[in-house]
């Protein structure tokens, strides 16, 4: 694959690092997820495999055509909703059978997923009004994963003083709150044209 231009190419491999470090952790939350039953966990471990795709999907994407750029938005767009969709189903299997997860791992997860989003926001940001939509959609992913961690380490402090799933579950609302209102504006961005994209 080549480059235009030199930032294209420093966009290129932000992207693949980006991509590489979410599937990565991927791994590490689905496993945890599983072993304490936290649907926290789990929506946020669908969320680092889509956030993966998403990364892989747009270094795919660079140098192709504004029309292309702007259906790939759109399917970025719909990509987002599926940890909402992962999310009612494990909440689903949490009422059939309740369980609460354990605080300090769920906790000691959240963290270290926090700081793998921090890092690739960081790494994001410069370029997060560059490619139009499709940067866009690799920079809300990495925020709103980071907020996402937030509510699962508060979850997991307060499982320490409160016994009960609902901590666990509130905070799975939230990542698909999140995940939902970054897809409306992905979609947005690609349909109007409110982000100028790169030829």
């Amino acid at each position: 694959m080549t480059f235009d231009h030199k930032q294209d190419a420093q966009f290129a491999k932000s992207v693949l690092f980006v991509a590489f470090a979410n599937l990565a952790y991927f791994f590490v939350e689905f496993i945890v997820a599983n072993n304490i039953h936290s649907t926290s966990l789990f929506a946020d471990s669908i969320d680092f495999l889509e956030d993966a795709s998403i990364n892989i999907l747009i270094f795919l994407a660079l140098g192709w055509s504004v029309k292309n750029k702007e259906r790939l938005g759109k399917c970025l767009a719909v990509i987002l909703v599926v940890p909402a969709i992962a999310f009612l189903y494990t909440t689903w299997q949490k009422f059939n059978m309740p369980s609460i997860p354990d605080p300090s791992i769920l906790s000691l997860t959240g963290l270290g997923a926090l700081l793998v989003n921090l890092g690739c926001t960081f790494v994001l940001i410069r370029f997060r009004d560059y490619q139009g939509s499709l940067t866009r959609a690799a920079f809300l992913s990495a925020r709103n994963d980071a907020l996402a961690n937030i509510g699962i380490i508060i979850a997991g402090l307060i499982g320490f003083i409160w016994l009960s799933m609902w901590p666990d579950l509130i905070v799975g609302f939230f990542i698909m709150a999140i995940n939902l209102d970054a897809a409306k504006e992905i979609w947005e961005a690609s349909e109007h044209h409110k982000i100028p994209l790169k030829p």
